[in-house]
């Protein structure tokens, strides 16, 4: 099999398997919370670095958010079967780059990674996107230029794959869907304050020995949940009442 059809096959494999599949990484995060300790034995400092860190997490979700939102219907879903796409997106942060929700996506992780002030971390969860993503994005591409053709090849050639290196902005094509975003994400977000609310957990038991729940990442847990459950529940109907 050549090179390319390799890619693609591989791509697509992991493309399928895209939604749990970063979760394998998750045993690192618990080798570097091994070593972990409060910066200057603060624990106010630990709450400001994990802050700091979320906004790093929380800048990825909202790509997400302003990626899907403005996505046209049949485009940028969560789909695990196939590649799909009705349209070729071009606007939006489809402008600034090819692949937004995984550039949201590697700025969520990328976050997280940074918890345990453990320098290796980062470097090898960027590392393992890098190799994880290239095939799936490339899959994705060999499906779009065959779908769209040269409407494809010409928009690649100006628009990055995932870095941005211009601040062009062409306006979104439709209004924002609320809707969309809310059927959308809600699990991301969930996972994401889950990911924290752990990394809290398993930091303050390394740092003290004792398994002690902060106020405020449980309140932020608890709503979290509550939230994704009753959004979880209101999908179904809003599957039902139509396309947005």
């Amino acid at each position: 099999m050549a090179l390319r059809e390799d890619f693609e096959q591989a791509g697509n494999w992991l493309f399928k398997r895209r939604s749990f599949l970063p979760l394998l990484l998750l045993p690192l995060f618990y080798t570097a919370l091994g070593s972990f300790g409060y910066p200057g034995g603060s624990h106010e400092l630990d709450l400001i670095w994990e802050a700091a860190c979320l906004a790093v997490s929380l800048t990825g979700f909202s790509l997400r958010i302003a990626t899907v939102g403005f996505a046209p219907p049949g485009t940028s879903g969560r789909n695990r079967h196939e590649q799909h796409a009705r349209s070729l997106n071009t606007t939006g942060t489809y402008s600034l780059v090819r692949h937004p929700l995984y550039l949201g996506n590697y700025l969520m992780w990328l976050g997280a990674s940074a918890v345990p002030r453990a320098w290796w971390l980062p470097v090898l969860v960027t590392l393992a996107f890098t190799l994880y993503y290239e095939r799936i994005m490339f899959a994705e591409e060999e499906f779009l230029r065959r779908e769209f053709g040269m409407a494809f090849t010409e928009w690649a050639a100006s628009t990055p794959a995932i870095v941005p290196r211009r601040l062009s902005w062409t306006p979104p094509g439709r209004p924002f869907s609320l809707r969309y975003v809310l059927r959308q994400e809600y699990s991301g977000l969930f996972a994401l304050v889950a990911v924290y609310t752990l990394l809290e957990l398993g930091g303050d038991l390394a740092s003290t020995g004792r398994l002690e729940v902060d106020p405020i990442w449980g309140a932020i847990f608890v709503v979290t949940a509550v939230v994704s459950v009753v959004l979880r529940v209101l999908k179904h109907r809003l599957q039902r009442a139509g396309p947005t």
